[in-house]
Formats: structure tokens, sequence, C-alpha cells
């Protein structure tokens, strides 16, 4: 069951959880999914199930015990005569102390699963300098990976930090929240839920509904679609290409580009379809991680839309914490006064804005190219919030209208060619290698390998493009509808019984036809569990 679109996960395990869940007492229903949720975590950890273990044990304990803080505090602050300022600046101590040990603890444990090789390397050339012998990571790093380790963590934190923050309360109740970090939908690639979103409602063991099934089942269907038809079907021209980038001109790797961007969106966008509608099968609606992302005008636009969940993460918990710290408002006065109210905060954030893309691109993987695709959004959204006022002047200085749609078009145009540089750098095998594919790209483009029939060898024929050319049309039209506020799955739960078991079967029958499988062909595991 490494994949949500196996046979195994869509003919028999998800099925067989819905009926097991509708069947049983409305009590008995949250531990049914805490057991099946459970049950797919170890059929593809195994015993590497013990950190989720971990970290679930770890964060409920803490949460109570800042619970315990935070009334302690609020009946010292009720005694009169009470020196209210060292009180509260004592339990802050003590509560950010039970934080600052849970948050080291999971990222801790992240750490050293995923990174510490990558660390080991940067760090062995370094020791070397000083003499200093370092073979490797040691065993640690030979244990293996959790599957969603990078997602149940971060969502781990979240709690811990709102429990801090007084905007969630402690959960006395292990089961409610050992499922909410569970939950077998999300565990594999997200979405990033927070505590408040979905908790609750996992455990309310809410009935099962034909209209659920028919949302969650089309919406599962559509995701499969987007895997089957265009995501694997591209797997083999992109593989071709990133394997020996250097091998191929610019044409090349740019369409490589492109493709890789339209498999990642696909493989994740599909995979978020079936968490989505597989919670709706249990009356849980999980948050949005995708809006229609390609019709953004700014690399900053496109992040509030791509993968939301982890830039809303991102934002809440290390951008804010950082730009209002300290060391960092300090800076922000004095760039004030250098710079002016307007440029200078923008200068300043830089600081919070650098540390959010540091840790986006390394949360991506271990890797030099994650570093420099980090660094490369970094780059492109603080220049652009920087350049904006000079923008604006020299639309109106040359006669451009700011909001009409030829200036809108141009953006759109724009990010998508910075979306595809950018995805190109993140799917490079290395660092040195997203280098030498950008200089390729640029410097020696050329579409040779299109007029003398190269590409149609690289993977894919003139078929397979067909295909995955008409499903993107679909997917663009269904985007436009959705940008102009067109909620397609309920107009199609509104129609008539007949239409919209059409609607089912003909979607059923497209993955059919034109999708990716049979005699030959190697099933591609879902690209975002890597992350």
């Amino acid at each position: 069951m490494n994949s949500y679109f196996s046979i195994a996960v869509i003919g028999a395990f998800l099925p067989a959880v819905v009926l097991v869940y509708a069947l049983a007492p409305r009590r008995v229903r949250p531990v049914v999914l805490l057991a099946a949720s459970y049950l797919f975590f170890w059929s593809i950890s195994g015993a590497l199930l013990v950190f989720l273990l971990v970290s679930t044990v770890s964060v409920w304990a803490l949460g109570l015990l800042l619970g315990r803080l935070q009334t302690r505090r609020r009946g010292a602050l009720a005694v009169p005569g009470c020196d209210r300022k060292a009180c509260r600046r004592f339990y802050r101590r003590a509560m950010r102390g039970v934080v600052a040990a849970g948050v080291i603890l999971n990222i801790g444990i992240l750490i050293a699963l995923k990174y510490l090789g990558f660390f080991a390397r940067i760090a062995q050339p370094l020791l070397a300098l000083i003499g200093i012998a370092a073979d490797g990571p040691g065993t640690l790093g030979t244990i293996g990976v959790p599957i969603g380790i990078s997602f149940y963590t971060l969502s781990a934190v979240s709690y811990l930090v709102d429990v801090y923050r007084e905007g969630t309360a402690p959960d006395r109740n292990l089961g409610r929240l050992a499922l909410f970090l569970a939950f077998f939908p999300q565990i594999m690639e997200g979405p990033i839920c927070r505590y408040r979103q979905s908790a609750s409602a996992l455990w309310e063991g809410r009935p099962v509904v034909a209209h659920n099934l028919y949302r969650g089942g089309m919406r599962i269907l559509w995701g499969l679609a987007k895997k089957l038809i265009v995501a694997d079907r591209v797997n083999l021209f992109v593989k071709t290409v990133f394997d020996a980038g250097a091998t191929y001109d610019g044409g090349v790797i740019a369409l490589a580009a492109v493709l890789y961007t339209v498999q990642l969106y696909c493989d994740f966008s599909g995979t978020m379809d079936f968490a989505v509608g597989a919670g709706q099968m249990f009356g849980v609606e999980l948050p949005e991680n995708f809006r229609q992302p390609f019709f953004s005008r700014t690399a900053a636009e496109f992040w509030q839309r791509w993968h939301i969940t982890l830039g809303s993460w991102f934002r809440d918990y290390v951008f804010y914490p950082v730009s209002l710290s300290a060391p960092v408002k300090r800076l922000t006065g004095a760039a004030r006064r250098v710079l002016g109210n307007r440029m200078g905060p923008l200068a300043a954030s830089g600081v919070a804005l650098a540390a959010v893309w540091l840790c986006n691109g390394l949360w991506h993987g271990a890797g030099g190219q994650y570093v420099l695709f980090g660094l490369y959004y970094f780059v492109l959204i603080w220049g652009g919030g920087l350049m904006g006022p000079v923008a604006e002047r020299f639309c109106a200085a040359v006669g451009i209208d700011h909001n009409g749609r030829a200036w809108h078009a141009w953006q759109r145009a724009r990010t998508l060619a910075v979306v595809f540089v950018g995805e190109l750098i993140f799917r490079a095998p290395g660092g040195t290698a997203a280098l030498a594919m950008v200089a390729r790209l640029v410097g020696g483009f050329t579409l040779a390998s299109f007029r003398d029939g190269t590409v149609l060898s690289l993977g894919m024929d003139a078929a397979d493009f067909a295909a995955v050319g008409a499903f993107c049309v679909a997917l663009f039209v269904v985007g436009l509808l959705r940008e102009r506020g067109t909620r397609l799955f309920g107009r199609m739960w509104a129609a008539h019984p007949v239409a919209r078991v059409t609607v089912m079967v003909c979607l059923a029958l497209t993955v059919v036809v034109f999708g990716a499988y049979g005699a030959g062909y190697q099933p591609v595991d879902p690209m975002y569990a890597q992350f």
C-alpha cells in the first residue's frame, strides 16, 4: 500500500474502512479510523511506527503540562498583591522551556532520520580542514525514514505551539490527538492540518451519507485521472532527461522542466484530491492545498496557491516569530530610519523571509538542489517586494495600465517561466547538476531535438503527448471555472441522479482508456512522499 492510488488502497483498504466505519456504533468510529491509520502506516513503514508514537505521546504530555502551567499562572495572578510582571515572566520562561523541549525532540528526530547524512557530507570537508576525520553519520542514518515524517512532525509542532499561545486547549484525550496526527488519507503527503481544523471532526464519528460518498468518490477519481493520465505518463521522459541533463540541448531541458512541473502538480494535487475526498467520505473537511496556482501573477502569489498548508505553517511558525524577535525589530527600526517607512520594513523582512526559504528548501529534502531552490525563491520574492514600487512607477511612466488584462497576462506568463526554472532546480539530482542544467537551458537553447525527432524517443511518443495535452486542456478549463467561482462538484450533485452517475462513469472510463498502466509499466510512487 505504498500509494493511495494502488489497487490495494482504492479497491480494498479504503472501501473496507468505509464499510466498517459505517457499520460501527458512533462512539467506536474514531477507534476504527485510528486503527486503520496505524495499520496503513505500519504496512509501509513497519516498526518505524514507533517514531510516530513518540511524537504523539510527547506533544500530548507536554501539551497537558503547558495547560497546568497556564492554570497555575492564572491562579497566581489572581492572588492580591502578586507581582504580576515577575509572575508572567516566570511562567513565560517555564512554558517556553516546555515548548522548546517538544520542538527539539520532534524536529530532532526529523533531522536525525532525514538529514543526518546530508549534514555529515557538508561537515566532512570542513572538519578535514582542521584535522578532524569524520567517516559519516553512523548507524542512525541507516534506520530509515517513516512515511510522512515531515508532515506529521509539523502538525505536532503546530499543536504544541498553539497550546502555548492559548489558541488551542490542551487535549486530554490521547486517542483524539493520535488520530489527528495519523489520519491515513493525510499521513503520507498532507495536507498539514492544524489541530483546530480537523481533530474534533475526526473524533465525532459522523455518519456516512450518500452526498459525502459521491463528493469524495468524484474527488478521488479526479485525482486518479491526474495521476495516471498525466503524472505517470510523463515520468519516463522527465527521468530520462534529468538523469543525464548535461547531454541534452536547452530545448529538451526546457520541455523537461515544463513536463516535470505538470507532473509534480498532477501527482501532488491528485494525492491531495484523494486526501480531501477520503476525508469527505467520513464527513471531515480537510484544508485545501492548491488553489489554481498557475493563474498566479507573481512568485509570492504562486506560493500562496501552491502547497498552501506548508506556506501558512512557515508563515505562522517561522516568519512571524523571526520578524517579531527583538534583533529583527531593532534592524527594522534602523532600516526604517535609513530607507523610509515603506522600504525599511521590506528590507529588514528579508531576514525572516530568508529563514522561511532556507527551511522550505531543506524541508523538501537533504540536497544542494533544495537549498538552491529555497535561495532562488527567496531572491525572487524579496526582490519582487523591493522592486514593486519601481514597477508601478515604470508602468505609469510608459502608459501601461497596471491593472489591465495585457499586463496581467504578461505577469502570468512571466510567473510560469519563473516556476518552470524553479522546478528544474528542484528536480535536478544535485546542486551542481541544477546549475549546469540552467546554464544549458540559457546558453544552449535550440529546437534541433524537436526538428529531428529526438524528443519523441525519450520516453513519450506522439500519442503520449496528445493524451497529456488533451487532459491539460481539461485541467485548464476546470481551473478557469474554479477561478471564476464555479462549484463544479456542487453542480454535479444538484444535477439529476442519472447525470451524476454518467459523469462518474465517464471519468472512470477516461482513466481506464488513457491511464498509464499495464504490461511493462512501472508504477510511480507518490512524488511528495519522499519530501
